[in-house]
């Protein structure tokens, strides 16, 4: 193997030191809450095919990886049949073909083998290598893992590989922040009974556990999903100023690597925050901006899309189930702590955790508007996820056994009946709220939001 990929390949060397000795496994070793994502279960291990895991930046692929290199050799497979390239160090597809041949062809045996490419989208056309190696049969008893920050390599991957990518149902895998199911049951805040407790008798659970679990969820509001913030404040009470940085950093600079202007991404990214879980256009936006386009701003915010930092939440077209393509979006980041770390950016402070995110949990407009998307940007994991426009608004319309199903998201003390004038005309519809008890308004049912965002989570994460 390339001398230039051997810190990577330690198993190689001595299998049984290779959670001790891999750079990545060793640092999160020594990390407080150390995570284990339901993808390492999911990966297939037994077949060959082309399968991708895409993902934003700083999310975990490379030690999810990692891990599972260590999975499969906890499992049998022999050291010399699996093998890590990272595509920071391959210039173009000419090199791909020629490094993961030479790979391969050093692998003994007939067995099926694994070939790990991570940040494959900094190798220059890629797609073409990967397309080479398949068509001239290279991977024919190869279980080929091509991860990016980019949620395109999933794309590029459908459109380029058909027929190639192998005999599995599932070949596209989306690792995402921690749910606020994973990040609780990490935290082990509550043992088994009482987790169980809260996932299946919700509301009846005890006033403690209750108060617990909202405790969480307003860390969530903060940390959200990202291992290295929950970290942070598992060592130091604090999220440190340097791991905000990292996060802003990585959307600066893939948008940038882009061909994007760094001034025209903090507009935007000011206009996401200012206008943060309301209505928009690209014309309205535009005419706020210096930008002269509503394309240009729509490419932009594509691209923040593409990158997983930013999610669009269309309106729905009732009777077709489907994107209503010509009325308003809704803007939102995809994680809590991706929205604090724009807007450290944006507003720089010494102390972005106790100076601004702190703060902005204790203001009651602005937790209604981060509890509503982080609501929206769980669902969307999981379900096709609008909202409605009609002769009122309903927050959040997620599609399942061929219908829509409408939930309002009430995170304040009063609830006016005028504001449920829309989510009243349907009969399977839902108000999440503030409160911790189950019960009813105007006939709605209603349920505390943040066990039904436990529960949503569950869905994934005891598989």
């Amino acid at each position: 193997m390339d001398i230039r990929f051997s810190p990577h390949n330690t198993h190689l060397d001595d299998p049984g030191s290779f959670e001790m000795r891999d750079p990545h496994l060793r640092q999160l070793q020594q990390q407080p809450l150390v995570h284990r994502s339901h993808l390492l279960e999911e990966l297939p291990d037994d077949k060959p095919g082309i399968f991708t895991i895409g993902g934003g930046r700083q999310i975990g692929k490379t030690t999810l990886m990692k891990q599972w290199m260590a999975l499969l050799l906890k499992n049998g497979v022999a050291p010399e049949r699996i093998a890590y390239l990272t595509g920071e160090l391959i210039d173009d597809h000419h090199a791909l073909v020629r490094l993961a041949g030479e790979t391969l062809n050093a692998m003994p045996g007939n067995n099926l083998c694994y070939l790990i490419l991570d940040e494959v989208a900094y190798i220059r056309d890629w797609d073409k290598g990967v397309k080479y190696m398949a068509d001239a049969g290279m991977l024919e008893s190869v279980g080929m893992f091509l991860t990016g920050s980019d949620l395109a390599i999933i794309k590029e991957a459908r459109m380029r590989f058909p027929g190639r990518r192998g005999t599995e149902a599932t070949v596209d895998f989306h690792l995402y922040p921690l749910s606020l199911f994973e990040t609780v049951r990490l935290k082990q805040r509550f043992n088994r009974d009482e987790l169980d407790m809260l996932v299946n008798a919700g509301a009846s659970a005890t006033p403690e556990i209750l108060d617990a679990l909202y405790e969480e969820f307003e860390h969530y509001l903060i940390h959200g999903g990202f291992l290295t913030a929950m970290n942070d404040l598992a060592k130091h009470n604090a999220i440190l100023a340097a791991t905000f940085s990292t996060y802003s950093d990585w959307i600066r600079g893939d948008a940038l690597k882009r061909g994007k202007q760094d001034h025209y991404l903090r507009e935007i990214l000011q206009a996401i925050v200012k206008r943060y879980g309301s209505q928009t256009t690209w014309n309205s936006l535009a005419q706020d901006l210096s930008i002269d386009h509503p394309k240009t701003v729509s490419e932009y915010v594509e691209l923040l899309a593409t990158m997983d930092a930013v999610f669009v939440q269309p309106a729905l077209i009732e009777d077709k189930l489907t994107a209503a393509p010509k009325k308003a979006r809704k803007l939102m980041f995809t994680d809590p702590f991706i929205f604090h770390a724009a807007r450290s950016w944006l507003t720089p402070v010494e102390d972005p955790y106790t100076q601004q995110a702190v703060p902005l949990i204790n203001d009651p407009e602005w937790t209604g508007r981060l509890v509503e998307a982080s609501l929206v940007t769980h669902y969307r994991r999981y379900y096709p996820t609008f909202y409605i426009k009609a002769e009122g608004e309903v927050d959040l319309a997620y599609i399942a056994q061929n219908r829509f199903w409408p939930v309002e998201v009430k995170w304040t003390g009063q609830i006016r009946p005028k504001d449920l004038k829309q989510i009243a005309k349907y009969s399977n519809g839902r108000i999440l709220t503030k409160s911790r008890q189950s019960g009813h308004i105007l006939g709605i049912p209603t349920d505390p939001l943040p066990i039904a965002m436990l529960r949503l989570g569950v869905q994934i994460s005891v598989r």
